[in-house]
């Protein structure tokens, strides 16, 4: 009875993220959909990026870091709530054997994610490179989620 009741209002917690996250991708694209038209810049050798300290665009519209990490993907997140599930807490089991500020990990766990060989819980047992865009953002969701404590 206890278990039902646990798992239940668990699977209710990770709706409210799921929706949460939706209606914040869903808001943010309206938003970058009704802004003024720009024209594309022009494309740049590696030796004239520019060294900021802030993430830059990547070239699906997303945001890459300074190290070179997806930190954002313009898709909306896809993901089962059982993937989302097991991404978010597998995220936060490794932010938690780190001892440091969950909110300073994200990058980091995300670069791990990231790595060819990595096929783990945290990514859908996918290398990166092989995930849509919509399950790319529903990889960095659960990261971002399990560094807030949003997760179980």
């Amino acid at each position: 009875m206890i278990l039902n009741a646990y798992t239940s209002r668990l699977a209710s917690m990770q709706i409210n993220v799921i929706r949460a996250a939706l209606l914040t991708t869903t808001a943010l694209t309206f938003l970058t959909a009704c802004g003024p038209d720009k024209q594309a810049a022009p494309a740049h050798t590696p030796a004239e990026l520019p060294t900021q300290s802030h993430e830059h665009p990547a070239p699906a519209g997303g945001a890459v870091s300074p190290g070179g990490v997806t930190t954002a993907v313009d898709a909306p997140p896809a993901a089962t709530e059982s993937e989302f599930g097991q991404a978010c807490h597998a995220a936060k089991v490794w932010m938690d054997a780190q001892h440091a500020d969950p909110a300073t990990l994200v990058e980091p766990y995300l670069s791990l994610m990231q790595r060819a060989e990595t096929r783990d819980p945290g990514n859908f047992n996918t290398p990166w490179t092989e995930l849509t865009a919509g399950q790319q953002a529903g990889v960095i969701m659960a990261a971002t989620s399990a560094s807030k404590g949003e997760c179980g």
